[in-house]
């Protein structure tokens, strides 16, 4: 019930605005730094400059070229590819609901948009561009610059999937099937210890053993930020959101396929000494594999961004914030979020049951 006054409370004030709700099943309330508050001015022109290939050094890739909107904002490539053929280290990952995010990049190197933003135009196996070359051919200071593509990136956002529906009450929205890998995602399979809340992540660095190869470890991930001996191989928690659009999988790309993805769990990753203590094998049976693929390919959404689709941040900024600040030190939301993935009506986990958020 205090969740449902939070909610009335927050948009009373939100329609007060004119803001419009977010694509169902995501949090009301997104983080923005009041020193970069979202305006159709910024996101316009973040847009603009995401897709901008004066970017890069030679001209030839754009933010776009890796995060790319066809692929939900991922390139479908095993590594990421930069200007001349450059092989990157690592997997370029989807960029749909980073607004939510708490820290950035694989390994957590960056606290916000605005600083992550830059990273790549510099990046020599990325965009390879320099600042002061940027602001030459932008006519725009690189702190301008990252506010712009941070307030677009905001709103590149995926939800409204079949998953979102059947939380949200509509009980044919999965089929017994997939209503069989739900129960296999809570139970056996412990993939809440990690893909929690709304956007089906932690936030948090968990080494799984992918980066595990030949009795050492090949990337060291969260290490090379926090030197701290555990994070060792260990690399942020993806979002689980439209799957079936961000394929290779993993931090390297290493794994081609959902059925892949599931077997890997299945086995208990990598065993390495670092390995995390959430890893072990779960050794899926061949239905619960199917069934766990099923679920998890009903977690493809509509993805909204730019102008066009700017819902939650038109408007007068005052009343954002007000409306952000009520939902998000509602001690009764608090709670709730820290549970993690919906609990959903006529769930096989909870039977009968009525949606707690």
């Amino acid at each position: 019930m205090r969740v449902l006054l939070a909610l009335a409370f927050v948009w009373a004030l939100v329609a007060e605005a004119g803001f419009d709700q977010p694509p169902l099943g995501l949090d009301i309330y997104m983080p923005v730094p009041a020193t970069n508050p979202v305006t159709r001015e910024k996101v316009t022109r973040g847009r603009q400059l995401f897709f901008d290939k004066r970017l890069s050094r030679d001209g030839t890739l754009s933010c776009a070229s890796c995060h790319d909107p066809k692929f939900s904002f991922s390139d479908g490539r095993v590594l990421a590819s930069g200007i001349g053929g450059a092989e990157g280290t690592r997997n370029s990952p989807a960029l749909i609901n980073r607004g939510y995010g708490e820290v950035f990049f694989w390994d957590g190197r960056t606290q916000s948009l605005e600083q992550q933003a830059l990273q790549p135009i510099a990046n020599p196996l990325e965009l390879g561009n320099t600042e002061p070359e940027v602001e030459r051919r932008t006519g725009m200071r690189a702190a301008d610059l990252a506010a712009a593509l941070a307030s677009y990136m905001r709103t590149i956002r995926s939800g409204d999937s079949r998953f979102d529906r059947y939380a949200a009450g509509d009980t044919r929205a999965l089929n017994a099937l997939e209503k069989e890998g739900l129960k296999v995602f809570r139970g056996n399979g412990g993939c809440t210890a990690c893909h929690i809340g709304p956007n089906f992540t932690d936030e948090r660095f968990h080494n799984t053993g992918v980066a595990w190869r030949d009795n050492r470890i090949v990337d060291e991930g969260r290490f090379i930020v926090s030197e701290i001996d555990r994070d060792r191989g260990a690399f942020k928690t993806a979002t689980l959101r439209d799957l079936t659009r961000t394929a290779p999988y993993m931090h390297d790309g290493s794994l081609a396929t959902l059925d892949d993805v599931i077997e890997f769990y299945s086995r208990g990753g990598r065993p390495n000494p670092y390995l995390d203590g959430q890893i072990r094998p779960r050794d899926f049976t061949l239905q619960e594999k199917r069934a766990l693929a099923a679920l998890l390919r009903t977690l493809t959404g509509r993805v909204e961004e730019g102008i066009r689709e700017l819902a939650g941040f038109s408007g007068e900024p005052r009343n954002l914030r007000i409306a952000a600040a009520a939902l998000h030190d509602c001690p009764a939301v608090q709670r709730q979020r820290r549970r993690g993935p919906h609990i959903v009506p006529a769930d096989p986990v909870n039977p009968g049951g009525r949606p707690s958020w």
